[in-house]
């Protein structure tokens, strides 16, 4: 196991902890592939019953860090991809832990669990556009199923901060606690999630997957089509450079 990612297990609940707390755990090309396997085998083993995805430190994660791993933008992006499939597609049930900022394609990754909890500091961003991008990781489709067209629209193209209390009563999370709280929440859940009924909980999960869910594939395909293609572009570079330069973008008419 690489140094961005660690696991641990308890009574049929593995914890997977984003380990990158120097980088506010924004995690690379290979922690999301390494990330997708552990899901994956975690599926496949009868020992484990339920998932928890969570965030070392103050951040839950900041979304991709690509220094020091060279890749095709396509690599890239499926890379990510791969996790989001992971987590939709388990048969057990996957919690996100959102101790702190979310950001990026990291929104994708907490969305894409089944249940989703959140610190009372904790906020969830989408900056792409900001810099010349689309909204990646699935937020195209996992946004508007949790929060509906308009208010993932807001979020997409404005580019503001959605704060913990506001994402709930969005309908983006499954609950929100005061920091010193979340930890025993989220255990609660795990705890009787694993000791619930296997195949009805996997049946379940299935139903309202495929009732809310059935585009993501298709968003998948279409996100890392258009991104391929705006990497390229002149807004790209000139968002990133304004970012880099903490100035205001001067986009292409």
């Amino acid at each position: 196991m690489s140094e961005d990612l660690r696991t641990t297990k308890d009574d049929g609940v593995l914890t997977v902890t984003i380990t990158r707390p120097q980088r506010m755990n924004a995690f690379g090309i290979a922690a999301a592939r390494e990330l997708a396997g552990i899901i994956a085998a975690a599926d496949a083993d009868p020992a484990v019953r339920v998932v928890v995805i969570t965030g070392e430190g103050k951040a839950f994660c900041t979304g991709a860090d690509l220094a020091g791993e060279p890749a095709a933008p396509e690599e890239a992006l499926e890379a990510v991809n791969s996790y989001v499939r992971a987590i939709v597609g388990a048969s057990i049930p996957v919690l996100a832990k959102v101790n702190g900022p979310c950001a990026g394609m990291a929104v994708g990754l907490a969305l894409a669990a089944d249940l989703v909890f959140a610190a009372e500091d904790a906020y969830f961003l989408l900056p792409f556009v900001g810099i010349g991008l689309l909204p990646d990781a699935g937020t195209t489709a996992l946004v508007p199923a949790a929060i509906g067209r308009t208010r993932a629209m807001g979020m997409a193209l404005l580019g503001e901060r959605l704060y913990a209390p506001e994402a709930l009563r969005a309908g983006m999370l499954t609950s929100v606690r005061p920091a010193a709280e979340l930890d025993g929440a989220v255990a609660a859940a795990a705890a009787r999630l694993a000791s619930g009924p296997r195949e009805a909980i996997a049946a379940t999960k299935r139903a309202v997957n495929a009732s809310t869910l059935a585009g993501l594939d298709d968003a998948l395909r279409r996100e890392t089509e258009s991104q391929v293609i705006l990497l390229e572009t002149d807004d790209h570079r000139e968002g990133v450079d304004a970012m880099l330069s903490k100035r205001p973008a001067n986009f292409a008419l």
